[in-house]
């Protein structure tokens, strides 16, 4: 066994004994630099220099969001978060009630009306109506239907003078209403035991031949006087006379003057007389009661009446708006 070196003994320095914690010098906090920052050297400013400015840190925030959202972890300006893409929540539509519901059918069931009927007038500014309620209820009835159209250039003059002497007096003066006939003929209505045949203009018997049916009642009225605007205003004086005098219901089964002319004279409208103009428009007001041959009675008068009248409707030119 190896005796100790000397030498090593010597070297070894003794050991100082361990300071204490509390005889530990305190670490000196760390303090980083400040950065430089602007001043103002120009005479006469007396302000603070301006403080330094923090540069904005991007920062990535995880933010929890439900499947289907778009992640909203993303690096934003001073560490603000966005708002993830939400469509606006939309209030529960309210039920309409019954009255509300009901107004609306209305109002579109009117306006329905309104575009048909304006469109049907329209047509027939230009195309010769086809069928009416009058003919349809002749058929159904097993009487048939004969009817010729012909152009109002065609037809005598006498025919229509005779049919504004017999009708419509006034009918190139008035807008679609004779007012004066109107009231004549309620005051006549109030007096008279039985009621008398009213106002109704040559117009009002064309919109009522051509869109509607026969017959009273205030809601047919109200249709009637619908139509005759609608006419007044599209068609014109000229197309009412013509469209009237093709329409109008001169015997069982037989319409237009056009067929009136040959089924009780043997000849078309063309040819008329005043005398045979006179007495087809006596039958006009009761076609299916009134006789056109050999009429009788009051038809008869009513027809020489008419006769004479056609004279004063050319002279008077009360027949101005067909020319």
């Amino acid at each position: 066994m190896s005796e100790p070196n000397g030498d090593d003994e010597d070297r070894k320095l003794p050991s100082e004994p361990e300071k204490p914690v509390w005889a530990q010098p305190a670490i000196e906090p760390f303090e980083p630099a400040e950065p430089p920052f602007e001043t103002y050297d120009e005479p006469g400013f007396d302000h603070d220099p301006l403080p330094p400015q923090r540069p904005a840190v991007a920062s990535t925030i995880q933010v929890s969001t439900p499947q289907g959202w778009p992640p909203a972890a993303v690096p934003t300006p001073l560490g603000k978060p966005p708002l993830p893409d939400i469509e606006p929540i939309k209030p529960p539509r309210k039920r309409r009630g019954w009255a509300a519901r009901i107004g609306i059918w209305a109002a579109k069931g009117i306006g329905g009306f309104v575009l048909v009927s304006v469109l049907m007038v329209v047509i027939f500014r230009f195309v010769p109506p086809p069928v009416t309620w009058t003919m349809i209820g002749d058929i159904f009835a097993g009487n048939g239907v004969t009817k010729d159209w012909m152009s109002l250039d065609e037809i005598s003059p006498n025919m229509a003078r005779a049919a504004i002497a017999a009708e419509d007096a006034r009918f190139c003066q008035h807008g679609g209403f004779d007012y004066r006939a109107i009231a004549a003929a309620a005051a006549r209505n109030a007096t008279g035991k039985k009621t008398i045949r009213g106002g109704s203009t040559i117009s009002q018997q064309t919109a009522k031949n051509v869109f509607l049916w026969q017959g009273g009642g205030y809601f047919r009225k109200g249709l009637e006087a619908y139509f005759t605007v609608l006419i007044e205003n599209i068609w014109g004086k000229r197309r009412i006379m013509e469209v009237y005098l093709n329409v109008a219901e001169t015997g069982i089964g037989t319409y237009g003057v056009n067929a009136g002319s040959q089924r009780y004279f043997r000849h078309d409208a063309s040819k008329l007389t005043p005398r045979e103009a006179a007495q087809i428009a006596a039958v006009l007001p009761l076609p299916k009661k009134r006789a056109g041959i050999d009429p009788k009675g009051f038809t008869r008068r009513y027809g020489n009446s008419i006769t004479a009248r056609i004279g004063v409707v050319r002279g008077d030119g009360l027949d101005a708006c067909l020319k």
